[in-house]
């Protein structure tokens, strides 16, 4: 009987996917399902199988679009090897040559059946020429992709779709199936965020319109301000404060409206924290310059979907001992093929909290 275990070909890592360092959700997954995993023994035997691993998440507002398709292994006790000496090698992780894979759109029809549109997104293959050092080979890496971004479609009152990843592996096909998470109504609706110096209990809302398909969203907003030390040039400094993550069954609704809260004395917390003792009155620095935009604040929202989510869930509940994953999506094979998307919004802060900042005479914030 097999004792099967797999190495840990989990890249997750955003510039192979996504090509955008903002995209915090990634972050988030891979610091909950972890590159490593307790043990790093991977078990071949004489006729070695290897595993597909795929992983893939589509997003319509990205140029480019991204899926890794991979291998692990499994076997028997005999003949251990480590997985982190064979995650540094190229031709251990990848399949030989180019595998055909490619993307079909799928329409609902009546009796919620789906049936083929026609539309059918073939994906190339790129290497990717700066991966920094780390666990898995570098710096070239290799992944499939597509630029046909335009025919991804989103829900709508009318219709729903679905896209159906295809891989086919000699005789074998692996397969995978997502909605497209986004729409044009998802969209942020605050406008500009409250904030306290004096000591408050209160909380303030930062709202949003949901995604299509979207079960999950994650939030964090980032404070820019600028910075200058005895007259020199001013250097932009940055506070940031996460939200949380949050299923849409948790997130409160209210005018057809989500939400996320955050404690209107964060802001002056984190700068006290960020600022400290270098303050204008400082004999080190007596002459600090502070000031910042009319819109310092960046809101970052992630929506993800039903597959994304259930991975996270489920595997991280799971433990890092875990040698293959409790739940996938991928039908042949293991990982996960599903959908996000990212907003990034500029907001405004409360007169009172300018007022606040600027009568903080220490921290040296003027008006421009």
């Amino acid at each position: 009987m097999l004792s099967e275990k797999l190495l840990p070909l989990q890249f997750l890592n955003n510039r192979l996917i996504t090509m955008k360092k903002s995209l915090f959700l990634f972050l988030v997954l891979a610091s909950l399902i972890g590159f490593n995993a307790c043990t790093t023994d991977v078990d071949l035997y004489a006729d070695y199988k290897d595993i597909p691993v795929v992983y893939g998440l589509l997003n319509i507002t990205e140029d480019t679009n991204y899926v890794r398709i991979n291998r692990a292994f499994s076997g028997n006790n005999d003949n251990h090897i480590n997985a982190l000496d064979v995650a540094l090698i190229a031709d251990s992780c990848n399949y030989p040559g180019k595998l055909k894979a490619y993307i079909v759109e799928y329409k609902q029809t009546y009796g919620n059946t789906y049936e083929p549109t026609g539309d059918t997104l073939m994906l190339d293959t790129i290497t990717i020429h700066d991966k920094e050092e780390g666990i898995f080979y570098s710096p070239n890496q290799k992944a499939y992709y597509t630029t046909e971004k335009d025919k991804f479609t989103n829900n709508n009152a009318h219709s729903k779709y679905l896209y159906k990843l295809l891989v086919h592996k000699g005789s074998d096909t692996i397969t995978a199936k997502t909605r497209v998470v986004g729409g044009e109504n998802f969209k942020i609706t605050t406008y500009s965020l409250h904030f306290k110096a004096a000591p408050s209990n209160n909380s303030s809302k930062i709202t949003f319109l949901p995604a299509d398909n979207a079960v999950f969203y994650d939030m964090e907003f980032v404070f820019t301000y600028h910075e200058s030390h005895d007259g020199g040039p001013m250097v932009d400094k940055q506070v940031s404060y996460s939200c949380g993550t949050k299923s849409i069954d948790e997130l409160v609704t209210e005018n057809n409206q989500c939400f996320f809260t955050y404690s209107e004395n964060i802001l002056f917390n984190l700068l006290e924290t960020a600022i400290g003792a270098d303050t204008v009155y400082n004999a080190n620095h007596p002459n600090v310059e502070r000031s910042f935009d009319t819109k310092p604040i960046q809101i970052k929202l992630s929506a993800g979907g039903d597959e994304l989510y259930n991975y996270i869930q489920v595997n991280s509940q799971a433990g890092f001992s875990q040698a293959v994953p409790d739940y996938t999506n991928v039908s042949g094979g293991y990982g996960v093929f599903s959908s996000r998307i990212n907003l990034v919004h500029q907001a405004g802060i409360s007169a009172a909290a300018q007022k606040d900042l600027y009568g903080k005479e220490s921290w040296g914030f003027v008006q421009h």
